[in-house]
């Protein structure tokens, strides 16, 4: 069974993919609300998949996508962002981010795209 890291700063939108991811087949999860906590968390449980935010508060997505990847090379990270945040998802594609999807997601795409990557 895949491990998935779900980091975002808000509860209810962990909550909401860990629902979606669920009821999809999906059920060992770990969750972060910051880019601090999601490297700490990555370093002790060493997760399939990273669902990270590009905007949280301590740090940011883009930096500890950064920083996650310079860990572990084979890192499988898709970024979270809200509509408008185009140039930093281009940045965290250029850093090793395998995918991305714009918040409000549609439950299909988001089964999808983690299907995608941990088949």
């Amino acid at each position: 069974m895949a491990k998935i890291l779900i980091v975002d700063d808000a509860a209810f939108m962990r909550m909401m993919i860990k629902d979606n991811l669920t009821k999809a087949g999906f059920a060992d999860f770990e969750e972060a609300g910051n880019g601090e906590e999601a490297i700490e968390k990555y370093l002790s449980i060493k997760p399939d998949l990273v669902l990270l935010d590009i905007t949280m508060p301590v740090k940011d997505g883009i930096t500890a996508l950064s920083e996650i990847r310079d860990i572990d090379t084979s890192a499988k990270v898709v970024m979270c962002s809200a509509i408008g945040q185009e140039n930093m998802v281009i940045e965290a594609v250029k850093l090793g981010a395998l995918d991305f999807i714009v918040k409000p997601f549609k439950p299909e795409r988001l089964i999808q795209t983690v299907k995608n990557i941990l088949s």
